[in-house]
């Protein structure tokens, strides 16, 4: 319903130039996380929860392709309307930044004509600067633009994509179409954090918020909902789009699901039952407010 997305200012915008906020889940880790990596899966995010994106946080693939993967859960968000990132889940792509970029042309070429389709092309740099971070992205989003694909690119910021004040001091000028990503967990990263992504968009530039979790950064803490409250609102206020930290079952708190669904209910119907609290409370917020 909002076509292809685009920068414009410190807003991303749909293709009546107003502003948008899509609201969703990220998956986990590609390789840990198989069991909810179906089309079924994105089909009941996308019309019972009402996600309007999804994340495919991919990780391991210079060791195992994914690319079957990784198109079933493209190729089902754009069946159901909705948009899917295309996450490099990676800390250390700086080091294979060729590879990535081969990666992302492959991609864009497949998909340069589906509007559904985001770039998120490194997800949390942990002891890069800004500099080399910087430099890593413009050689990737060089050849995603080289293919004709003109599509929402995210960039990831330096300290587990934190440090979005700095990024907004030394923005990317050779491209148009710009994101930059802002993570936090919600038990962790409180008003510092906040105040740093208000000086980035009074600096001008889009943010996007492609994982956020409602503990702390451990992702396996105590919960704080209240917190996540304030963080929702802040989003809010500033059309901040937002991936929910994660589609899993995993043993720990960021998880949305209890343990052993990947087993009984891999694509739902989820229950409440099925839910752990952080699960229940983000997917209610997205229902709500999608």
């Amino acid at each position: 319903m909002y076509g292809a997305l685009h920068v414009q200012g410190n807003r991303i915008l749909d293709k009546d130039n107003n502003p948008v906020q899509l609201k969703g889940m990220s998956l986990f880790w590609s390789q840990w996380s198989t069991a909810f990596y179906n089309a079924k899966t994105i089909q009941y995010l996308a019309k019972t929860i009402q996600c309007t994106v999804v994340r495919a946080a991919i990780g391991d693939y210079l060791i195992n392709d994914r690319h079957e993967q990784i198109t079933t859960v493209i190729d089902a968000a754009i069946a159901n309307n909705i948009y899917v990132i295309i996450d490099w889940h990676a800390h250390d792509a700086v080091d294979h930044k060729n590879e990535v970029r081969e990666f992302f042309i492959s991609m864009a070429t497949k998909y340069k004509n589906v509007a559904n389709v985001i770039f998120e092309i490194y997800n949390e740099p942990e002891n890069q600067s800004w500099s080399e971070i910087k430099t890593y992205a413009e050689t990737i989003i060089h050849g995603i633009r080289q293919t004709g694909a003109n599509h929402l690119i995210i960039v990831g910021t330096s300290t587990w994509c934190q440090d979005v004040d700095i990024a907004a001091q030394d923005r990317i000028n050779d491209f148009t179409n710009i994101a930059y990503t802002l993570h936090f967990y919600a038990g962790s990263h409180r008003d510092e954090l906040r105040l740093k992504a208000q000086t980035a968009l009074n600096h001008g530039i889009a943010i996007f918020v492609t994982e956020w979790g409602t503990c702390d950064a451990s992702g396996n803490g105590n919960l704080d909902l209240q917190e996540s409250e304030i963080w929702i609102q802040f989003m809010n206020s500033n059309y901040l789009s937002w991936c929910n930290w994660s589609v899993n079952d995993k043993d720990e708190t960021t998880s949305a699901l209890k343990s052993g669904i990947s087993s009984s209910k891999p694509y739902g119907p989820w229950h409440s039952d099925d839910l752990t609290e952080s699960g229940r409370f983000v997917f209610q917020k997205i229902s709500d407010e999608n």
